[in-house]
């Protein structure tokens, strides 16, 4: 089959799929694995080697982030449950003091951005959000949009999350490196961002007034600007009214109900913040509440599989084969090890060491996985896709046309993400789908290393651009922050655009270095 015909099946291929999951509504997975066997059929594959095709992608990509997923969903859980995570961020909220409120919750967001999903912790920290808002009378945005754009910039370029790890599985780029790049790569875009964000929050926005209400503890809205069209805001009920916690993936999923002024009370404390307060003990009340866990506790268990996995990586890099402290660091830091390690700290710190008993312990550590199971398979299901590419000969064609293109490997990576994310909205199916696309250029290119894992980055880069009215992400966040759609693309479009393009150039930049 010629090169011009397989392209062509190609391109229908993803307009089915975009076709699907935007107009059909169709659920992502299902989409991947019917456009998967629709392109495979008509490229030529024998339908005998069919579903040996399907359950070899499927296979190979779940083998690898299956566990990691799910065991980065439970270290979330964990800390999210105990209580971990927002005493974590009043802790940095006391030591950055009420002047730098809005950089501490952006470093909150970044820090926890790692073991917990984008929505999870944008439901955790929207009402610390909330407090420090009211305690402080300023616009919520000046908070909660820095806040939210660090989750989201993790979320896009670093594992555990399932589009970094699936990216980084299916070219080949070193998991160790992703992160020993990432991290300082997605600090700086972070900082950059928070800059931005400053800036954009110097007027005010309209926003909807039971969010307002919410906030404020007041009726009318504050605005400087008119009052605006709500959009898609009015119809919110307040805050239970916001999407499935799943959306940002695209794959559906029931958000808990959030009420967070309910938990939220403004209380003067040595920098004038606000603080979450728990309801006042009855006379039934048996035992009090723990204590929640303390900063150091909470930033030693994120930062334990990272830097296993990172040990693990210098290990095989620096020590001579053969050792026995290679051999060592390098089951250590392989990621499975290093998230099982973690989880079993938690569970231990978080949860037995603190009056949790084994068999809550066991729910808490289950609870984690049914927001995950779609994702997991949304994952495999791009591995299935990338698998049909490779076996059909359209992987080999698309490599062809993109290698005489002329565009660096870099730039191309950046701008598929781009478009995909832009096109269909869900930052882990642009990802999965840039990689499968661009997997067999890349094995064809003899790049080291280093520099796959700047591909992943620049994939992260492109996932993490233009979250708009197509993703589920920018309407969790417009609803809890009460914005209309007008001032919601003028802020967090914009942002997460800029804050991608930079994250785009810093890779760009580290690209001669390695």
């Amino acid at each position: 089959m010629s090169h011009t015909t397989l392209l062509l099946i190609a391109a229908a291929g993803v307009a089915t799929l975009l076709l699907l999951i935007l107009r059909a509504k169709v659920q992502p997975f299902v989409a991947l694995v019917v456009v998967s066997v629709g392109v495979a059929l008509s490229a030529g594959v024998p339908a005998a080697d069919l579903v040996k095709t399907i359950e070899e992608g499927m296979g190979s990509t779940l083998g690898h982030i299956a566990t990691i997923i799910a065991l980065g969903a439970m270290i979330g859980r964990i800390i999210e449950l105990s209580g971990g995570a927002a005493a974590f961020a009043h802790s940095l909220i006391d030591r950055f003091g009420s002047k730098r409120t809005p950089l501490a919750l952006t470093v909150a967001g970044f820090v926890l951005g790692i073991p917990v999903f984008f929505e999870v912790g944008l439901i955790i920290l929207m009402p610390i959000a909330y407090g420090v808002a009211r305690a402080s009378r300023k616009p919520l945005l000046v908070y909660a949009l820095p806040m939210g754009a660090a989750m989201l910039t993790v979320h896009a370029f670093l594992p555990p999350h399932p589009g970094a790890v699936a990216v980084t599985q299916a070219i080949g780029a070193d998991q160790g490196l992703v992160l020993l790049m990432g991290i300082p790569v997605t600090a700086v875009v972070i900082l950059l961002g928070y800059l931005v964000s400053r800036r954009m929050t110097r007027r005010e926005y309209p926003m909807d007034p039971a969010v307002f209400a919410e906030v404020y503890g007041e009726e009318t809205p504050r605005t400087t600007e008119g009052t605006g069209d709500t959009g898609g805001i009015g119809d919110a009920g307040g805050i239970g009214g916001i999407r499935g916690a799943g959306g940002t993936e695209g794959v559906g999923g029931a958000a808990p109900a959030l009420s967070p002024t309910s938990a939220v009370t403004p209380a003067d404390d040595s920098h004038g913040t606000a603080v979450l307060t728990r309801p006042a003990a009855t006379a039934t009340t048996a035992d009090p509440a723990p204590r929640p866990p303390s900063f150091g506790t909470v930033l030693t268990l994120i930062v334990t599989p990272i830097l296993l996995i990172l040990a693990g990586t210098l290990g095989q890099n620096l020590l001579a084969d053969g050792t026995v402290l290679r051999a060592v660091l390098t089951v250590l830091g392989a990621p499975m090890v290093a998230l099982l390690i973690d989880v079993a700290l938690c569970a231990y710190v978080l949860g037995a060491h603190r009056g949790w008993d084994r068999a809550h312990i066991a729910s808490v550590m289950t609870s984690a996985l049914p927001p995950v199971a779609m994702v997991i398979l949304v994952a495999g299901a791009g591995g299935v896709f990338g698998k049909v590419l490779v076996a059909s000969g359209i992987g080999d064609a698309i490599a062809d046309v993109l290698d005489r293109s002329g565009l660096p490997a870099l730039v191309l990576a950046f701008l598929m993400a781009l478009t995909l994310r832009a096109a269909q909205g869900s930052t882990t199916v642009a990802l999965i789908t840039t990689a499968g696309i661009l997997a067999p250029l890349l094995e064809r290119a003899d790049l080291s290393t280093g520099q796959l894992s700047l591909i992943a980055l620049a994939m992260g880069a492109g996932g993490l651009a233009v979250s708009h009215i197509n993703d589920a992400g920018y309407w969790m966040f417009t609803k809890l922050t009460g914005l209309d759609v007008a001032s919601g693309l003028r802020t967090w479009t914009v942002l997460t655009t800029t804050m991608g393009v930079i994250g785009f150039g810093l890779t760009a930049a580290l690209w001669p270095l390695v």
